[in-house]
């Protein structure tokens, strides 16, 4: 996995309440394990009607680029496929920012290497408004520090501890594991029974 610390980019805003898994990656193209190849898939019934590209569809007007989408409330909601993460991850987001996710969506877009960023429903709206007003806004987004910023407009955000180390790491919960499997191992033989 990817670290990230730092995001600085234009947003594409996609501004629906309640976009649930299903629309981020709809259940027939979830036939593979691996990760590759879901982004070509993302939000495919709004990108296209039938096999024609729908070009009212945000991800298909050229004007609107980036690698951070700046989604609705309640993001994510719905089944628990993690293929949403991966098509979300492999059409090129690195963060998502609404004002609420779906907690399941949440985990699994941290566990890979997505920065889901919840913020106010007042800084979602300002940080919108100035996306479709001059579509070349830039973002800037430090995990670190927790902040998202754009125009001199900052905002703090919360995020777990852990899950943060995890992505500033570049790393997933497994290899933490994996790291300490001396310790453990150590810790087994030293226990009584």
């Amino acid at each position: 996995m990817e670290k990230i610390n730092q995001i600085k980019s234009s947003g594409i805003p996609l501004p629906i309440e309640h976009i649930d898994t299903d629309q981020i990656i709809p259940a027939r193209f979830l036939k593979s394990t691996s990760k590759e190849g879901f982004g070509e898939n993302l939000f495919r019934d709004w990108r296209y009607n039938n096999a024609e590209l729908n070009t009212d569809f945000v991800l298909n007007d050229p004007k609107f680029k980036g690698s951070i989408l700046v989604a609705g409330h309640n993001f994510g909601c719905g089944s628990s496929r993690e293929h949403a993460a991966w098509a979300i991850h492999d059409y090129g987001f690195r963060a998502v920012v609404s004002s609420e996710f779906a907690d399941i969506f949440k985990g699994n877009a941290m566990n890979n290497g997505l920065l889901p960023i919840e913020v106010s429903t007042d800084y979602l709206q300002a940080l919108t408004t100035a996306i479709y007003n001059n579509p070349e806004t830039q973002i800037e987004i430090d995990l670190q520090s927790q902040t998202i910023a754009f125009e001199g407009e900052v905002y703090n955000f919360e995020i777990d501890g852990f899950k943060k180390q995890c992505l500033l790491d570049g790393k997933v919960e497994f290899d933490y594991l994996v790291e300490m499997h001396d310790a453990i191992e150590a810790y087994e033989n030293n226990r009584s029974f």
